[in-house]
This record gives structure tokens, sequence and C-alpha cells, in this order.
């Protein structure tokens, strides 16, 4: 709910700060005194238009800051998250205009957008008057107030489930018939391309071991002579094995006279006789494996020169070609089995569509239902409005299968024909002023319990009627407030006695300016308003009478 509103020079307002309660809160005050800068000044904070007009004269600028306390859970919170902003309560709009004309606003004490103000405005203010175009005067958000009517929720979440399964299978179904069109475009390439990897065989890790190969073959004579050098140096006849063999004999014959200080020596040298042996038997088989045939250093090349030639043709790696062996196979299979594919895409395309055209089709049913009783439930509101020869109805009509979406396959637009034999039309295109109002408290009343917005204002409800028609405009704006929070413009005393929290706007004439203010009243201040609205300037003891009847039985 709205729990203050502070506004700096806008227009006769220089300086105001305003608290409200929760229910229904009235203001009054004579014809002229300023209750419509009271609007224009909320309507800034909730992201209206700004005009530079709004700012008061002699200012540079004008501010309107606005408090609300609303639950964790409201969809205000939502929106904040989804823009990256700070979401806490209170929740608290501002915005600034300059005298020039430009404007910004602020969320919580950080810059936002002034489509983002009137996102958060539409979730937390209704204001109903003649001129408005937001709530439920725009058709846009008939259907989102139909379902909540309906306690449609299962229904909705059905639907948008059943969808998405459709548009999954339909883009699977799409894309497959993309690729076999691709693919029978590019058949010809493809069966040489395969054909060509296929006789090729390339394995994962052939270039590196071809690689090496190739580097070993054209090196084959350089490592052949180093080994044969190397082996004359362990086993020729003044070689490592010789020497180490004559070292060893040279001990072993005083081994008995040094006892046991030669051990050690002894061993180390079998250790190196025995590592030397090895090495020489390393070397004899890596000779004996040598490739130094120069027939299979080109075999070794053409294979590896082929290899890269293929992976440069694809634009891939050369360890890449056997997996891209392997997808160019799959679009040639593609072709091949794409009839069974397709067909099988499609029949799982034709069964999400009829599962999405029974969940959708159950919440279509559930609207209808749901129209009726909205249609009664209103049609009871209107007559003692003043409106009993007007007629509220729900139309529902069947989207081409193109707007088919998430919510279902239906438009839903509320519709009222003032007078008998009129057919049914958009709500603010055949209401006038007056009545406008009183069809948005009708419908208010019977969609109150289900609307996410927390403060409903009306300007003027009461505009044109009187006696028992006000006094039930009154009683239904109170039943409203039992529930929401509602702030009502009023002229009417019948609706002024009802309120909770009665304010009175009042322009006050200074010697260098007029200023507009507002004053909270009292008990005894409410029935001398009261008075004086039932009489006029001059007040009676009659009409102080009258209004202590009206607060009494209200």
């Amino acid at each position: 709910m709205l729990t203050s509103l502070a506004i700096r020079d806008v227009v006769l307002i220089d300086r105001l700060d305003l608290d409200f309660r929760a229910g229904l809160s009235v203001l009054t005050g004579e014809t002229g005194a300023g209750k419509s800068i009271l609007l224009d000044a909320l309507g800034l904070a909730l992201g209206a238009r700004g005009d530079s007009g709004l700012v008061r004269h002699g200012a540079d600028q004008a501010s309107v800051t606005a408090c609300f306390e609303v639950a964790d859970t409201h969809p205000a919170f939502a929106v904040l998250d989804e823009q990256g902003l700070e979401a806490e309560a209170p929740l608290i709009l501002r915005r600034v205009l300059t005298a020039d004309g430009r404007s910004r606003a602020f969320v919580n004490d950080q810059p936002a957008s002034v489509g983002l103000l009137r996102r958060l405005g539409d979730l937390l203010v209704e204001i109903h008057g003649q001129f408005d175009d937001r709530g439920l005067l725009d058709p846009a958000t008939h259907r989102e107030a139909l379902d909540a009517f309906g306690n449609h929720a299962a229904l909705l979440r059905d639907t948008a489930t059943a969808h998405a399964a459709w548009r999954q299978a339909a883009e699977a179904l799409d894309r497959a018939k993309a690729d076999a069109a691709q693919a029978r475009t590019d058949e010809t390439f493809l069966r040489h391309a395969v054909e060509e990897l296929d006789a090729l065989s390339p394995e994962p890790g052939e270039e590196e071991r071809l690689a090496e190969q190739r580097s070993l073959m054209m090196n084959a004579e350089q490592i052949a002579e180093a080994m044969a050098a190397a082996l004359e140096h362990l086993s020729g006849e003044r070689g490592a094995e010789s020497g180490l063999a004559g070292a060893s004999r040279q001990l072993g014959r005083i081994a008995g006279k040094a006892g046991p200080i030669l051990d050690p020596a002894l061993a180390a040298l079998d250790r190196a006789a025995a590592e030397a042996q090895e090495a020489v038997h390393l070397l004899q088989s890596v000779a004996s494996e040598l490739e130094t045939d120069p027939a299979a250093l080109t075999k070794a090349e053409d294979r590896l020169y082929a290899l890269r030639d293929v992976a440069r043709k694809h634009g891939v790696e050369v360890d890449a070609l056997p997996a891209l062996r392997d997808r160019l196979a799959e679009r040639l299979a593609a072709i091949d089995d794409s009839g069974d594919r397709m067909a099988a895409l499609e029949t799982a395309t034709k069964a999400a569509r009829e599962a999405y055209s029974a969940a959708a089709g159950r919440l279509s049913e559930a609207r209808r239902k749901a129209a009726g009783r909205i249609d009664k439930a209103v049609g009871t509101e209107l007559p003692p409005l003043k409106l009993d020869k007007a007629r509220f109805a729900t139309r529902i009509e069947a989207l081409p299968e193109a707007q088919w979406g998430p919510q279902g396959m239906d438009r839903v637009a509320f519709e009222v024909a003032t007078n008998p034999g009129q057919a049914p039309g958009p709500i603010n295109k055949i209401a006038s002023g007056g009545e406008l109002s009183r069809f948005m408290l009708a419908v208010k009343v019977v969609l109150s319990q289900v609307s996410p917005v927390p403060t409903l204002v009306f300007d003027e409800v009461d505009s044109g009627v009187g006696g028992a028609t006000a006094d039930a405009v009154g009683e239904r704006l109170a039943r409203l407030g039992d529930g929401l929070q509602v702030l009502v413009v009023t002229h009417s005393p019948q609706v002024a006695a009802r309120g909770g929290q009665h304010l009175r706007v009042e322009k006050r004439a200074g010697r260098d300016s007029t200023t507009t203010t507002v004053v909270p009243l009292s008990d005894p201040d409410r029935r001398e308003e009261i008075a004086r609205m039932l009489s006029g300037a001059q007040i009676t003891d009659e009409a102080r009478a009258a209004a202590n009847r009206l607060m009494a039985s209200s």
C-alpha cells in the first residue's frame, strides 16, 4: 500500500508530506482547490509522462517521492530483480522533473528509467479517472484479470508447458527439414568426402607417429653410425665390457686376502657389467629394427602429406579427420534415412500440437465459465450505481493459430453496452466519464480479491450522481477498502462519510503566491467538511445534523 507521498514544487504545491492509511481514504475540497494536482503528482511518481508545466513557477525542479509497503512476494520485486536493482521493502519511487522538461527516475535511490517506474507503478497503483488508459481500461490486461478471477493458475501452467513442448517439437522438425535440404544440396560432395576419408582411413594420433617415423628414417644413417661406435666402445676388445670383466678378475684374485673390504666394489662392478650388457642388447635391437630403406621413407612421407592435404581441404586438424568422417557419414545417413526420421518428427510435432490444443481448450472452457460468473457478478453491481440499463459482457474470441501462445488461444475483452439494444463495445469507448468511473468501480469490486495491485485511486467516481446512488458508490468503495487501500477524490458527502481517513485539499492565497495544501481532518473537522459539502459555503445546524447522521450510518 501507499504509505507516504512527498511532493516538492509541483504546480501550486511547494512542500507537502502526506501519510496514508489502509482502507478507504477520501480527499475533499472545493472545486479548484488542487485535488487534481495531487493525482498529477502521484502519477509522476508512477511513471506518467512529465510536463515542464508541472514545475511550480520560479522553481528549478519538481520532485515526488512515493513510499510503498508491499509483501515480499509482490510482482514488483521480480521486476526489480529482472533489472538487476536492489529489491527490498519499503519500495520507494522518486521522480524529478526539471523546468526545462528533463526527467530522472529512482527506485530505492537507485537510478532507473521512467519506463521501469511506469511498470512498477502499474503493479502498485490503479488510478481510475475519466481520461485513464491504464489498468483495466487497457484491453491487454483483461485476459490476465479473467484468469485471476477464475483461478486458472494450474490450467495456465499446463498450457504453457504444452506450448513449450509443441514449439520444441516443431523447431526440431524445422531443423531436420533444413538439414535434409542442405544435405541433399551437398550430397555429391558428402559422398566423395566420405569415400576419400574411408580410403585414407585416418587414425587418431597418426600424424605424430608418422612425423616421428619420418624423422627417424631421414636420420637413420647417422643414427646407425653412432650406434656402431657406441657398441665398439661397449663390447669391443678394449670396450667397457672387457674392462669391467678385467677389473673384476683382478680384484677377485685378492678378495680372499682383503676380506669384506672389497665386497662393495666387486658388487658395483657386477652391476656395471650387467648394465653394459643390457645397453649392448638394446643397441643391437634398435639396429635390427632401424629402417633405412628409402622406399619406406617415401611411403611414410606420402602418407603424412596425404593426411595433411585432406585435413587442410576440410579446414581441420589431422587428428580431427576420424570425427569429421563420422559427421559427414551421419549427414549422408540423414539423407538416406530422412524419410523415416522426418515422419517420426512430424508425428511427434502433431502429437505435441494436439496436446497443446487440448490443454488450451480446457483453459478456454474454464474462461468461458469464468466469463459467465464475472458478467453476472458485475451485472449485480450496476443497478445500485445508476447503471441499471447497462450490460457488462466478457468477449472471448479464438485467436488464429499463428497467435497461439503460452497463455492459450483466446483474446479476452471486457465490454459494456450502456443502453438496451446497443451492441457491447470497449469500456473506454462506450461509457461516458461518470459512467466510466462507476463501471470501473463495479468491476474492481468483483475483482478486488484477485488483483495484485494493492492501491486503487478513484477520481470523482461519484460524478453526476447523488442520493442513493452516491451512497451505493460509497458503500462499494468502503467494501473495497476492507481488502485494499482505496483513495478517492470526491464531492459526495455520502462517499466522504465512509472514509476511514479524511483529507481536505485547500488553496491558500498569500501576499505573493497561492499554494495548495492538504489537511488531515479529525472527527469534528470531518463533520464540518461533510456539512459544507451538504449545504455549501453557509454551514447550517441542519447540515451538521445531517453530517452526523451520515457519519453514524457509515
